[in-house]
């Protein structure tokens, strides 16, 4: 059988002070002036806390901050006039939810709350400063931006293409693996507080058929779910079910 890469393991699974750091810190390597420059524009931030199901951003608001997410999970989705839904990507610490709305100005869609969740909301002139000032440090964010992009295109395809319960493999395997790389995940087993209605929002089918793709994989030895954790029992085997190639996640550190 082809082995797949497991997640590097030698990660602490303590959060750092600035989760942004952490994550961008992942691709490239940042400078003293750089990491003092994103210590700065989020000490000019306010912080906030959100309750569960709270929206944390709204479609059509016209923010003069952008939210970065310091603690707890958030999806980014977009919504009919019905009120049906489709969860477009999954929000953990150190990612801005709507960093993209800083050049945009409008929000085009809708982040909310999964869990209790703490924030900072950084003012776009920070922001603005450090295009002006910092142009590694500018890339460095904008990689952020295309990386959120290449998560929708892969949940798109698994959408169009992937059957349910590779849809649900693929899924676990770019959890676990984004967890992993911030030092939120022990090995083979991660936290994921959501609820089978919600996560019937992100793969676009019922609760019933989301309770029926879970007892398939738990008949086939692949995962254990209890509660809010997710244990792993065969990297291997749910990575090719899942066809997970992790390349779309941009993982690997070099010069930007």
């Amino acid at each position: 059988m082809e082995q797949h890469h497991r997640p590097d393991q030698t990660n602490s699974t303590t959060a750092p002070a600035n989760p942004l750091i952490r994550k961008l810190e992942q691709r490239d390597t940042l400078a003293p002036e750089e990491k003092q420059a994103l210590d700065k524009a989020m000490a000019r931030g306010r912080i906030k806390e959100f309750r569960t199901k709270e929206e944390m951003v709204r479609e059509h608001d016209e923010p003069s901050f952008s939210t970065l997410l310091l603690d707890g999970w958030a999806a980014r989705y977009k919504s009919l006039s019905d009120g049906r839904r489709q969860m477009l990507a999954f929000h953990i610490s150190g990612d801005f939810v709507d960093l993209h709305a800083f050049p945009l100005k409008v929000q085009d869609h809708s982040v909310v709350a999964l869990t209790p969740c703490k924030v900072v909301l950084v003012p776009h002139e920070a922001l603005n400063e450090i295009t002006e000032n910092f142009p590694h440090l500018t890339r460095l964010l904008w990689v952020s931006t295309l990386i959120d992009g290449a998560i929708v295109r892969e949940w798109l395809l698994s959408t169009g293409r992937r059957s349910a319960i590779e849809h649900v493999a693929n899924l676990m395997c770019e959890t676990y693996t984004r967890l992993q790389a911030i030092g939120l995940a022990k090995a083979d087993e991660f936290n994921f507080p959501l609820t089978q209605a919600e996560l019937g929002d992100a793969l676009g089918i019922s609760t019933v058929h989301v309770n029926r793709v879970l007892q398939d994989l738990r008949k086939e030895g692949l995962i254990t779910w209890k509660g809010d954790r997710i244990e792993i029992n065969d990297w291997d085997r749910l990575c090719a079910l899942a066809d997970f190639d992790p390349t779309y996640l941009h993982l690997d550190q070099r010069p930007r």
